[in-house]
């Protein structure tokens, strides 16, 4: 959720001078990207995975502040709900084992963490949604201590002037209102990083646009909202619905959503930065006393921190980003269409997927993204969330297809290549895109494991479905621990 921020009240001053701020800000940037001032030499990849706490019995442990202090490791932070927490793994480059070394490195941090975490009575699971949250779980007061979550609270429920209302269709129907973007929390997702040059960065974004769909519909892990079997990516449509600061007429108008699809392809990552300002209020307008022009003109780098900070505050599922690091600036696309989990490997295979089918399709002479709409790869999105493996995506040249026939036949070819340009291990290569492999031939991911394990205890016994869904998660939790892809999972 970014940085953290002090309580603030805001005033009309504060706002229109946090305007004139980010426009300045955005005005540096432009000169950056034209004077080619970015770090290019070492491009790396960064991983962050949001967790959820669980008691022993499998519901929601909101005790992260003590889970925290008892885990004792700066790399694992606070996430917006009790039940929360967040691993950021340090960056690397994929070439001579490193996804083998981020494989590694997850896996001896949460091995270590949840054996920390046990004090404090919280086991950890890496899951899109928790299939054990209840309504009583959705309160504000369920909101982590930091002061940026109940600012950002404030502020969403300021800009959309009543309460939440989230409203999804899927095998089951739920409708539920909320006085709190905690329901937010209830969406814990996976988001790779991937440093590029300036020149190349539209390419890239264009191609991790092109290709979200297919992600979502294979690595889908969020069937189960507040007892409810939904969409297979639930997450998707219930992140939009609780961080909306719209209300009904204002969606009537076209006023964009905050959690955004976008609507077009792009030439630079100007453009989006461009639309940030142009299309989305402030949220936080909080200004930082760095001039950076004047930090730009006597040599130095501008954290352009109130263009940062809004950027924080838009949640593209493609989000570009601008940072800095040892004084050197850089930019990166960091990818979030995918929820947390099943297991450490089923997420370096969705990322050993990623990464090299964006760097092989961003490398083509006939671009993807000139042979297709904007609104297909939104659409494919779309359906990928609500079913999954069982999705039926467009594809040029091809039509509307199977995703995972698609998966198959195209596009796992091409994420071999994209890895064999970046040097990947060959043997790691092999064995990650073989478990998104398998997981097409089978037709199994975590979710639609969940759906049916949770139906044969609920619909072959004397199980209600709070419990029901409860021994799906105790079983899901140890199966996770094991490391063995979710597509092996027994189910019986």
């Amino acid at each position: 959720m970014g940085d953290e921020v002090a309580r603030h009240e805001f005033t009309r001053e504060d706002r229109t001078r946090y305007r004139t701020k980010v426009r300045r800000c955005l005005d540096v940037f432009a000169r950056m990207l034209r004077e080619s001032r970015f770090e290019l030499d070492r491009p790396m990849t960064g991983l962050e995975i949001e967790l959820n706490l669980v008691d022993d019995v499998g519901d929601p442990a909101m005790r992260n502040a003590e889970a925290l202090e008892a885990i004792c490791d700066p790399d694992f932070v606070t996430e917006l709900g009790q039940w929360n927490v967040e691993i950021n793994v340090a960056p690397r480059q994929l070439t001579s084992g490193g996804l083998a070394e981020f494989e590694k490195v997850v896996r001896d941090s949460l091995n270590e963490a949840d054996r920390k975490a046990r004090g404090a009575d919280a086991h950890m699971v890496m899951v899109g949604i928790l299939p054990t949250l209840q309504a009583r779980h959705m309160g504000a007061e369920a909101l982590s201590g930091n002061p940026r979550y109940a600012l950002l609270n404030e502020q969403v429920l300021a800009a959309r002037g009543e309460d939440l209302h989230i409203a999804v269709d899927g095998v089951e129907r739920l409708q539920m209102t909320a006085d709190s973007i905690v329901p937010e929390a209830a969406c814990t997702s996976t988001q790779f990083h991937l440093q590029v040059s300036p020149d190349a960065f539209a390419s890239y974004w264009n191609a991790a646009q092109a290709i979200a769909g297919v992600q979502v519909a294979v690595g889908a892990n969020s069937p189960f909202l507040l007892g409810k079997e939904l969409w297979r990516e639930t997450r998707i449509a219930l992140f939009q619905q609780a961080t909306d600061t719209r209300s009904d007429e204002l969606k009537e108008q076209g006023v964009r959503p905050r959690v955004w699809f976008g609507e077009r392809w792009i030439t630079s990552i100007f453009d989006l930065f461009e639309e940030n300002v142009r299309y989305f209020p402030a949220l936080l307008p909080i200004c930082d006393p760095e001039d950076p022009l004047q930090v730009l003109e006597r040599g130095d780098t501008p954290s352009l921190a109130e263009l940062r900070l809004h950027n924080g505050t838009i949640y593209r599922w493609n989000r570009p980003v601008y940072d800095v690091v040892r004084d050197k600036p850089h930019l990166r696309v960091e990818n979030r269409t995918l929820p947390a989990g099943p297991t450490v490997v089923d997420t370096l295979a969705n990322a050993a997927f990623y990464y090299g089918l964006v760097r092989t399709l961003a490398e083509e002479e006939r671009p993807l993204w000139s042979q297709m709409s904007f609104s297909a790869a939104e659409e494919n999105f779309l359906a990928g969330a609500r079913n999954g493996i069982d999705a039926q995506v467009y594809w040029p040249g091809l039509g509307t297809v199977p995703a995972a026939e698609l998966v198959l036949r195209r596009l796992l070819p091409m994420a071999h290549e994209g890895l064999v340009k970046l040097k990947v291990d060959p043997q790691d290569r092999d064995r990650l895109l073989g478990i998104v492999e398998q997981r097409c031939l089978t037709g199994v991911n975590g979710a639609t494991w969940q759906a049916r394990v949770f139906h044969r205890h609920y619909d072959h016994t004397a199980l209600d479905r709070p419990e029901a869904l409860r021994r799906m998660l105790r079983t899901y939790r140890d199966l996770m621990h094991s490391n063995e892809p979710v597509h092996t999972w027994p189910v019986s």
